[in-house]
């Protein structure tokens, strides 16, 4: 009898190159369904970006309750109405308080926002902005400059359109 040498532990070169052409086919496959959803994300053609600038208002925080904080102006996005825009502000990190959208003012306590750039119709654009003052509450004092951390949204998508940090001092 004839004694064989087997090695019965290695695959055939054959079954080797029919695995890994299947396993590149499979991530072929993977790999183009995630690239094709990832392109359909976007098609609606209303990808809107926006940037707003926070600063610091003029004068300092006193005592009183109608102080002007922050000053946020737009520099990039579409045309939105006043109607559709919630703006919250966090001061020194503590609970978001929500604005009085322009021409609500007093509505509730908290702050007020006033307009300003173009003021004529009801849409928030670029270069327009709004002053963000106290109402009826103190939520800035002349103890320590005030950390005021903006949250611009739009409450008809349930988006956030910007956030912004500035110092009131």
């Amino acid at each position: 009898m004839k004694n064989e040498n087997r090695n019965e532990e290695a695959v055939s070169p054959v079954i080797a190159t029919i695995l890994m052409v299947a396993i590149t086919v499979v991530l072929a496959g993977v790999l183009y369904v995630w690239a094709s959803s990832l392109a359909e994300g976007n098609t609606d053609g209303n990808l809107d970006l926006y940037v707003m600038d926070a600063e610091d208002a003029a004068g300092s925080p006193t005592d009183a309750n109608n102080d002007t904080l922050v000053r946020v102006t737009m520099t990039q996005g579409s045309d939105i109405n006043w109607a559709a825009i919630s703006v919250k502000i966090s001061v020194n990190n503590g609970a978001p308080i929500t604005c009085n959208n322009p021409g609500s003012a007093g509505a509730t306590l908290g702050c007020d926002l006033v307009e300003f750039g173009d003021t004529s119709d009801q849409f928030w654009s670029v270069t327009d902005g709004v002053t963000i003052s106290e109402s009826g509450q103190n939520l800035c004092d002349t103890s320590e400059p005030c950390s005021i951390k903006v949250t611009v949204g739009n409450t008809q998508e349930g988006k956030t359109l910007d956030e912004s940090s500035t110092i009131a001092s």
